[in-house]
């Protein structure tokens, strides 16, 4: 069998106030890699596999030859992240909220699976979700 390395995910997002958004991020407990961040983007590390990028619109544009989604008008993906309990997807999704992030959807309770969805100050699609360890096997 072939061993494949790690593969790590970068999620590239455009957003209009680069310090404004990390500070949203900030207080919904994320940490930003001072390595990778400057005033153009910000290294957003979700875990050690996972980043979120948030560039200024100006400099997210300059990788693409499309048109920066208008995420007050459509959704360009759900971004989604677990977390370790149900109480937990309340209680990060409420910081959402007192941090100026709206509403997306209703609570989702599948028993085995809880999310709550919000977006963010940029308008993007957030989804926190817990995951029932057991129910996996």
């Amino acid at each position: 069998m072939v061993q494949l390395s790690p593969r790590q995910i970068f999620v590239n997002l455009p957003v209009s106030d680069l310090k404004r958004s990390m500070a949203f991020f900030t207080r919904l407990g994320f940490e930003f890699n001072p390595k990778f961040t400057n005033e153009q983007g910000a290294c957003m590390v979700v875990n050690e596999q996972a980043y979120v990028m948030l560039l200024a619109t100006a400099f997210f544009e300059t990788f693409t030859r499309k048109r920066v989604c208008d995420t007050r008008e459509g959704t360009e993906a759900i971004n989604a992240f677990s977390v370790g309990s149900r109480a937990e997807v309340d209680n990060v999704y409420q910081k959402a909220l007192a941090c100026g992030g709206q509403a997306a959807l209703d609570a989702q309770d599948h028993g085995f699976m809880y999310s709550r969805a919000f977006y963010d100050l940029d308008g993007h699609h957030w989804e926190v979700l817990w995951f029932d360890p057991a129910a996996a096997s």
